[in-house]
């Protein structure tokens, strides 16, 4: 475990990533990060930070359902994004 130091950079960084072309899709990462992230279970975490290295098209096409998650914990997390779609805006 870390010190507080090391993980307020590690949100930032993450913060950072959660940075999209649109709008939408960054309020549903944000939404995620700031709400769940730190409660998720380690699995989800990992889910959500490889997902947070795709591109915008291919983050697109798993929140779609066009393209499957891989995984039991990146279905879990793609879940919670889409749950959180009701509410952001």
């Amino acid at each position: 475990m870390g010190s507080y130091r090391e993980k307020m950079t590690t949100f930032s960084r993450l913060k950072w990533q959660c940075r999209r072309g649109t709008r939408e899709l960054e309020l549903l990462l944000n939404h995620y990060l700031e709400v769940h992230y730190r409660q998720a279970a380690v699995e989800e975490q990992c889910a959500f930070r490889y997902l947070l290295q795709q591109e915008d098209p291919e983050l697109y096409l798993l929140l779609l359902g066009e393209r499957e998650p891989v995984g039991s914990a990146q279905k879990k997390v793609l879940e919670v994004l889409l749950s959180a779609s009701h509410y952001s805006a």
